[in-house]
């Protein structure tokens, strides 16, 4: 190949990682690109830069293009082609795929190769889409910072001595870098919008029962769901069109099929009434570094026309809430594993199991009751205000090294989770929460805004984020990697 040729084709394959998964979408439907070159191009992307942030942590790339050459061929035909046709994703390592090692980011399941894909998997692939490889998580996705002991730490894009939070750290990684253009993940206490937030990505923790989950331990828990990350609130709504919808495995699924967040984000938001609130009541301390960023963001509600002021729920008894079917999770899912196994996990998800091993009936019956309260007091909020924004995160990304931030605004962290609890605090609620890119310090770290909206208003707060994103632009900066 020619010099010029070369550079030619090194063009065009830049321009294809730039592109958002619905453009990309809509030149493959028309066969003005094929799903061999869009892959190949993401594929060409991962080898130049996944080296310097440990985003993409096992490739298959034969077998993608095997696939993007069967898409071809379908679309050749003329058959009917998926809304993710030959777009190429790679899952959370958490997710199980058929054929291709998860491992969950242990070692005791380094060498796991599901049977089966689980059922976010099985959707996104039935929609056209390509897996190209798997994503980087924290052991068991177990905090907001993606290392473990397999494949080591996700760097942020951004700041390379940064974390890249979690615990879909790879894969916001990854889409900030357009190493592939859509993303799944799962959320229980910021999985989705931590990342998000670190990476200057879109990262949606849709209302529990909206995307559906299989297989699952404690299928009726409304805590942990799953959903997308993407680089635009427009493709994070194709992906959860996709991921969403009814399914007889999940005994909480939402009736309102996928189809629903497919159209148009296109609102006005003029007169939506806005609840501003910098630390959720006093609840939680937040650097100044993050309140800085945030303040011109949010006056662009006001400039959009929306009534906004500052207010905020009482989520009292929302901590204990979350903490303990948090513990009582994960020792549901991982308690087998400490008779045999816990000198090979990390310390402190060692001891979030052995408290909910220590759970007594009166401590989930609080829990139980405290939630209920909880609910009803959000949603009175809620019939007052349209939306709530805050911080996503409570600090910026911090030195990759830690584990977790030692202390937010001078206040010390107790453990891995406090730092966390401006995004943990909304999970206990169970509305559904978006974070979009805000803005950045004067570093160039990014900073996300967090949009929750009322129970199962996940359009509406699509809709509210869209509004931000077009008024800001501030998730087109892409990072110098």
């Amino acid at each position: 190949m020619s010099p010029e040729a070369n550079q030619a084709q090194e063009a065009r394959a830049s321009e294809l990682v730039h592109l958002t998964a619905r453009e990309l979408a809509a030149g493959l439907r028309t066969r003005e690109l094929s799903a061999r070159e869009v892959v190949q191009a993401h594929l060409d992307r991962i080898e130049q830069v996944n080296g310097a942030v440990n985003a993409v942590v096992t490739l298959v790339a034969e077998r993608a293009l095997d696939e993007a050459h069967a898409a071809d061929e379908r679309a050749a035909h003329g058959e009917p082609l998926g809304p993710l046709h030959g777009l190429p994703i790679a899952h959370k390592d958490t997710h199980d795929t058929r054929g291709i090692r998860t491992t969950y980011g242990t070692p005791l399941l380094a060498d796991n190769v599901p049977d089966r894909d689980e059922l976010i998997v099985e959707r996104i692939r039935a929609a056209g889409a390509i897996t190209i490889g798997k994503t980087n998580v924290p052991e068991f996705a177990a905090g907001s910072h993606t290392v473990n002991p397999v494949f080591g730490a996700t760097r942020n894009p951004y700041g390379l001595r940064c974390s890249a939070g979690g615990s879909g750290g790879g894969a916001a990684a990854a889409l900030a870098c357009n190493m592939h253009p859509l993303a799944d993940g799962s959320d229980m206490g910021g999985s989705l919008r931590n990342p998000a937030s670190f990476c200057n990505v879109v990262g949606l923790r849709p209302s529990p029962g909206r995307v559906p989950s299989w297989p699952d331990t404690d299928p009726w828990s409304t805590m942990a769901v799953q959903g997308p990350m993407a680089r635009t609130v427009g493709d994070a709504a194709l992906l959860l069109s996709v991921i969403a919808g009814p399914d007889p495995r999940s005994p909480i699924a939402l009736e309102t099929p996928g189809s629903a967040f497919g159209g148009s984000l296109e609102s006005d938001p003029r007169g939506l009434r806005i609840a501003w609130s910098p630390d959720l009541g006093g609840a939680v301390p937040v650097d100044r570094e993050v309140t800085d960023v945030l303040a011109p963001a949010v006056r662009v509600f006001a400039d959009l026309g929306c009534m906004v002021e500052e207010a905020c729920p009482d989520l009292s008894g929302a901590d204990e809430v979350f903490r303990t079917f948090r513990a009582w999770q994960f020792h549901l899912g991982l308690g087998a594993l400490l008779e045999t196994e816990a000198d090979r996990m990390k310390p402190s998800l060692v001891r979030n199991v052995r408290q909910g091993s220590t759970l007594t009936g009166i401590d989930l019956a609080r829990a139980t009751e405290l939630h209920g309260q909880l609910f009803h007091r959000v949603r009175e909020f809620f019939e007052r205000y349209d939306a709530l924004v805050l911080p996503t995160s409570q600090v910026v990304p911090f030195p990759v090294e830690l584990e977790y931030p030692e202390q937010v605004a001078g206040v010390p962290m107790d453990d891995y989770l406090d730092w966390m609890r401006s995004a943990y605090l909304v999970s206990a609620t169970g509305s559904p929460a978006l974070s979009v890119p805000a803005g950045f310090t004067p570093g160039g770290l990014p900073v996300g805004l967090q949009i929750v909206g009322p129970h199962r208003a996940d359009l509406q707060v699509l809709r509210i984020g869209y509004a931000f994103e077009q008024a800001t632009r501030h998730g087109e900066r892409r990072p110098e990697v």
